[in-house]
Parts: C-alpha cells; structure tokens; sequence
C-alpha cells in the first residue's frame, strides 16, 4: 500500500495553505471521498484501493498525499489562530527547544528532562510558555527554588510561545521532508525555531 506505516499523518491545511492539524491515512481518505479536499500537494504517501464498481469494472483508487488542503475554514478560525495560544505540555515544550537543556546546553532523552520555570513558581512566576524551558534533571535540580541569576547559571536561549504553525509542528511525531519545508514557510521571519532546526537537520 505504501513505503510509510499506518502511523505515518499527513498534514492538513485551510484553501489559503495555513496549516491546521495532523491527520491519519484514514480521515485523509474521508475528506477525498466527502470531497472536502481543495488541493493536495507533496508526495503520495498512500494509495487506498477501494471496491470495484459493478457497472464499470472499475476498482477506485485514492492517492493519499502528505499535505492536503480542505475546504470549510473561514477568515474567522483565521483571526482565531492568530490570537492561539497553544496548551503548555512538555512534550510539545521539549519539541520547542529541540531536547535541549537550556542550561548546560546537552541534548538528552525525554526521560531525563524537566520543565523548568525560569521565574519559579513560589516567587510568582507563570506556567506558561514565556516562563518555562527545557532543562535536564540535573540542572533543574541545581537550580532549586532560584531564579538562574541566584543560581549562578546562564539562560541559553529566551523562551518563547510558538505561533499556531509552530505547535502544529511541534506536535508532528514524523514530519516528512516536504511538510517540514512547508510548515518552516509559515513560521515568523524571527522564530527562534529556524536556527534550531538548522542545528537540528542541516
């Protein structure tokens, strides 16, 4: 059926190509069948095969591509976006910071990293995007109950709220090669993530 597993999600946008979320091979094909879909571009991931059409003879086919853009959002879920602040998990905050310890500067496993607050909690400090950064354990632990400045260690980078594109893909288990392309296109000229990709990738 495909070179990608079943786990492999496909990208889907809005007509104007604002990206939207992620999406299984399956809910693909239903927007194909409904005719939701505007567009399709990127490559072919999946091809569903359907059944065969008694009167014809004809089997149909679906091409299932990494990127689709559907029909339904208006100029309101637009300005909705624009004003999104994206839900604060750690895994989408360690996607933020590339795994990164914002502290000592290695790159660790999930298991080993924490969410720090840079302001902490007991001096009034936020959880919220603007106040927190990936941080190994044993950093955090260093750190205590201290702002970085009492603890004597240096921030490495600010943190920031990704914009809706930037969570979507933050969020992205396996992006492909197109749709990262694709979605680094929408992120703010000064996203922060576009040196960490760099870094990252190339």
């Amino acid at each position: 059926m495909s070179m990608y597993g079943f786990d492999q999600y496909g990208l889907r946008t809005d007509v104007s190509g604002m990206p939207l979320d992620w999406i299984s091979y399956r809910e693909a094909a239903r927007l194909y069948h409904l005719g939701l879909v505007a567009y399709s571009c990127g490559e072919v991931m999946y091809t569903v095969r359907g059944g065969v059409n008694a009167r014809t003879g004809c089997r149909t086919t679906i091409n299932v591509h990494s990127i689709i853009a559907t029909y339904g959002e208006g100029q309101s879920a637009s300005r909705k976006r624009q004003e999104y602040v994206p839900p604060l998990s750690n895994a989408a905050l360690f996607a933020r910071d590339a795994r990164i310890c914002m502290y000592c500067g290695e790159s660790s496993m999930a298991k080993i990293l924490s969410r720090d607050h840079v302001t902490p909690l007991s001096m009034g400090g936020a959880d919220a995007w603007n106040n927190v950064v990936t941080a190994c354990k044993r950093c955090n632990n260093f750190k205590a109950g201290r702002t970085p400045e009492q603890a004597g260690m240096i921030l490495l980078a600010v943190p920031f709220t990704p914009t809706h594109a930037e969570f979507v893909f933050l969020r992205g288990r396996r992006v492909l090669a197109d749709q990262m392309e694709f979605l680094v296109a929408h992120f703010p000229r000064t996203s922060p993530l576009h040196e960490r990709l760099r870094a990252k990738y190339f």
